[in-house]
């Protein structure tokens, strides 16, 4: 019986130190580098490098300093304010732009976007049908003239004229399908008149 715990112990023993040595050299090998992940037969792509919005601010401050008319640069400091969350700033940089070109829908409706961010409702509202007017076209600006009068302001009439035109000119593209499902709630929730 002696030799049998004996036995049973030595092979614990070499077993254990086995798997001691499988650990050891598992965690002193590199891991591999992460692999891309597969969705329906497709590689995935990997998430983007996350911007450094205030080395472009800085960078686009500079070139703006030098040649206060570059509209487009103008632009771009607008958008990288407005991707970093910096409304105010946002909207100085897009009326500059603006000064140089007040008929780009794109800019009214980003500027508008702030004038939302901001609760400053009239003001989004003004850019939105400016942004339309210059582009009659331009489904962004409809999209979010009908968000603020939906959801800002209760504005539930002005919401549908939006959202209706928006369906014109953008009947099956990004939006639409939200768009239906809002006018079709208008439609089954009839807003309650007030006395």
């Amino acid at each position: 019986m002696k030799n049998d715990t004996i036995l049973v112990g030595v092979v614990a023993l070499v077993a254990g130190l086995i798997i001691g040595w499988m650990a050891g050299q598992k965690s002193s090998t590199p891991a591999p580098a992460p692999v891309a992940a597969v969705q329906g037969g497709a590689p995935m792509a990997a998430p983007a490098p996350t911007p450094n919005f205030q080395q472009q601010i800085n960078e686009l401050k500079a070139v703006v300093a030098g040649d206060p008319n570059n509209r487009q640069a103008w632009v771009a400091l607008g958008n990288a304010y407005f991707d970093s969350d910096r409304p105010m700033e946002s909207i100085e940089a897009y009326q500059k732009a603006l000064d140089l070109n007040a008929r780009d829908a794109n800019v009214l409706t980003d500027q508008g976007v702030m004038f939302r961010r901001l609760g400053w409702f009239d003001r989004a509202i003004d850019n939105f049908t400016k942004a339309n007017q210059a582009d009659p076209n331009h489904a962004t600006s409809l999209y979010n003239l009908g968000i603020t009068y939906r959801y800002d302001l209760q504005n539930f009439a002005k919401a549908q004229e939006a959202w209706t035109k928006f369906l014109a000119v953008n009947p099956t593209g990004p939006g639409s399908d939200r768009v239906r499902q809002e006018l079709e709630f208008f439609k089954t929730h009839p807003p309650v008149s007030k006395p």
